[in-house]
């Protein structure tokens, strides 16, 4: 027989899209900052900053009161205090103005985010789900960098088009669960206790470094197009463009494989080439050099980001590692913008590249060791997944068995014919 189609969770594909479309249109909102206001290219990667770890600050607040504010009431909210952010930063003159607008729409991206990482959670197959989920915001984000730069200049277009998104995902948010009394069939689902402790914190702490350094350098990306690699803003939007959709491939086909591999494999190789891909991208010189390290960078990014939620949301099915690791991998995106800003300004775009891939290479082995303690392994046919690794584990029935009656020896004679008048069993 078949196995059993599951349903495409669209709300929460639609909600992951508004969550996490602002670090991945980050570029061109940093380089709106600077060009469109009177900022320098450091304050402006301030602001970026800002916004990201307002939407980490949602997060780690948010983490375990979903179930008892209910998802569609928290999603509303997010999505609610995006659009008057991003919306008035958008329409804001003057710096401060935007700042508190930035911050507020990045509070309202991290609650949309975290609702969205607890339903990708519940999904019978939440690596399935996590891959939708960037195959939306992927599109997305490559049809705004393609139309921006055609919009006129000014830094509002790309906060009004992530305020415009939030608000037509808004309407989806119906069928969204309301509060409900989370099912606890195991010890480890007791409320205050997180299974798989150890290496939950042990990629909680990881995933920062990991996010900083894909932030580190796509914050300064467009600047490196622009000043380093000699394109336009235009070109650098067609490359940005084509990078995200060469990304699409990349979890069009993650999504294929799923974990047949594992997820051990996915995240320490790919951790390995995305490392090669900084250095290479941050040390291009033209067009040529540029297009390619942004295209590689942003096909392996996206394949291993969708393995990490899922080992993440592997580890508990309520939710709650995969709402800490992402807001503790924001963490990380929200310095990135700033750290690639000083990093690039004191010692250049090529030495920055190599720091940055060094220290890929030094978090790759904590995030692999993890996803081999966790089910990391490829799972056969008919094999038995253990050590909370994939999707959760069935309950236990206990089924009550009587037990047959223990034979007694007295009650049995020895064959043959028995004489008249013997009693059964008395041997005579």
């Amino acid at each position: 027989m078949f196995a059993p189609r599951t349903t495409v969770p669209w709300p929460v594909v639609a909600l992951f899209t508004a969550g996490y479309l602002a670090p991945y249109l980050l570029p061109t909102v940093v380089g709106r900052l600077d060009s469109g206001l009177p900022l320098s290219a450091t304050e402006a990667g301030a602001v970026g900053s800002a916004l990201l770890l307002s939407s980490a600050a949602a997060g780690f607040l948010l983490a375990s009161r979903v179930e008892r504010i209910g998802a569609r009431t928290l999603a509303r909210i997010g999505l609610t205090l995006a659009v008057l952010g991003y919306g008035g930063a958008a329409l804001a003159g003057d710096v401060p103005a935007v700042v508190v607008g930035a911050v507020l729409g990045g509070f309202g991206s991290g609650t949309a985010t975290t609702v969205a990482a607890t339903r990708v959670a519940a999904q019978p197959d939440p690596h399935r789900a996590s891959t939708l989920g960037l195959l939306a915001v992927s599109a997305l984000a490559g049809a705004v960098y393609l139309t921006v730069p055609h919009l006129g200049a000014g830094h509002g277009q790309p906060l009004a088009a992530i305020a415009l998104i939030a608000l037509a995902v808004w309407p989806l948010t119906g069928r969204l669960p309301d509060r409900t009394a989370p099912v606890r069939t195991r010890p480890e689902d007791r409320p205050g206790r997180l299974p798989h402790l150890r290496s939950g914190l042990v990629l909680a702490a990881a995933m920062p470094c990991w996010s900083l350094v894909q932030n580190s350098l796509w914050g300064v990306s467009g600047r490196i197009g622009l000043t380093q690699a000699h394109l336009s803003e235009a070109a650098v939007g067609v490359v940005f463009a084509v990078a995200l959709g060469a990304g699409l491939m990349g979890v069009l086909g993650a999504s294929a494989l799923g974990t047949r591999l594992g997820r051990a494999a996915p995240i320490g190789a790919g951790t390995v080439l995305i490392a090669g891909c900084v250095v290479a991208s941050a040390s291009a010189t033209g067009p040529v050099s540029f297009a390619a390290g942004e295209i590689a960078w942003n096909v392996f990014y996206p394949i291993v980001l969708s393995y990490l939620i899922g080992l993440a949301a592997s580890l508990d099915p309520r939710g709650r590692w995969a709402v800490l690791v992402g807001s503790a991998g924001s963490l990380g995106t929200a310095a990135g913008p700033l750290t690639g800003s000083v990093l690039s300004a004191q010692a250049g775009f090529p030495v920055m590249g190599l720091v940055l891939g060094a220290g890929l290479l030094v978090v790759a082995v904590p995030m692999t060791a993890v996803a081999l303690h966790t089910g990391g392994r490829p799972v056969l046919a008919g094999g038995v997944l253990r050590r909370g690794g994939g999707s959760p584990e069935q309950p236990v029935v206990e089924i009550a068995v009587e037990a047959p009656a223990v034979p007694d020896r007295d009650a049995y004679d020895t064959a043959g014919p028995r004489p008249a008048g013997a009693a059964p069993g008395s041997g005579a």
